[in-house]
């Protein structure tokens, strides 16, 4: 069996880790309030999964945290600044969100889409630069998306959009990555891959990785924490084993079960019971 190794950025000489917290935020939308007066703490550094059932909030939580939401109560804290106050280019040169449902203008190419997430380094009359040229090339590769890089985005399946959308925020190189379910519409090859990339990126340059999930046995492979939702609260928290449990599958999802260990990593994998 293969153990995937604990990640600890901050064991690291010179590590700037990027802190997340949520303070008692309230937010929904119009008078329909979705959040309830969450707490948390998204650990710097790590790869964060959040799971629950459909309409928990999982998605406005992430939408909060990024600032496309606005809470009607509580704060939400990009190390230590609320981050409602702070600049929008800072924002953005800061925290890289991929939503869950995105509009593409037609006639615009993969390239042109990646090229977008440069938008937020440079000013309105500034050349393109190298660096540029280097964030969008290297996007574009290790999304496995170059080879479309011509192509219309309005023209490609769901899986080659999906990546393209991906390749974008990757171009943007800010040390904190929220994702709303990021593998869907993939295959299982390119779930995979995504969620491997992912990973990768959090390994090797610290950043700090928060994504929506839906797929608990994913979600325990490849994060390194887990938030658990429903009904609009955290309902608990914690590495997947401490958090991935018989009892929380009832609690949360209301589904009896088994766990048992992943033959390959070690980590916890759920086994529905039969009626």
């Amino acid at each position: 069996m293969t153990t995937l190794e604990t990640h600890d950025p901050a064991s690291r000489p010179g590590t700037a880790l990027h802190q997340v917290r949520v303070d008692g935020i309230h937010a929904g939308y119009g008078t329909d309030t979705i959040l309830n007066g969450i707490d948390l703490t998204v650990p710097a550094g790590a790869v964060t999964a959040i799971v629950g059932p459909n309409g928990c909030g999982k998605s406005t939580l992430l939408k909060t945290i990024a600032r496309v939401l606005n809470p009607t109560a509580g704060s939400v804290l990009l190390d230590g600044e609320p981050v409602h106050r702070l600049p929008t280019r800072q924002v953005a040169k800061r925290l890289g969100l991929l939503p869950q449902s995105n509009v593409v203008p037609e006639q615009l190419t993969v390239r042109d889409l990646v090229e977008r997430g440069r938008y937020p380094h440079r000013g309105i009359l500034s050349a393109w630069t190298d660096t540029d040229h280097d964030a969008v090339a290297e996007a574009l590769e290790v999304t496995g998306t170059a080879s479309l890089a011509g192509r219309y985005v309005d023209e490609l399946s769901g899986g080659q959009r999906q990546r393209a959308w991906i390749a974008m925020v990757l171009a943007q190189q800010t040390p904190v990555l929220l994702l709303d379910e990021p593998t869907t519409y993939l295959d299982l090859a390119h779930r995979l891959e995504v969620l491997r990339l992912l990973r990768r990126l959090n390994r090797d340059r610290d950043a700090t990785v928060v994504m929506v999930l839906h797929d608990l046995n994913e979600a325990c492979r490849y994060a390194d924490h887990i938030i658990t939702m429903r009904d609009g609260a955290v309902h608990a928290c914690g590495r997947p084993r401490e958090v991935v449990t018989p009892e929380l599958m009832a609690d949360v999802f209301g589904v009896a079960c088994l766990t048992v260990d992943d033959p390959v990593t070690g980590t916890p994998i759920v086994v529905p019971l039969e009626e």
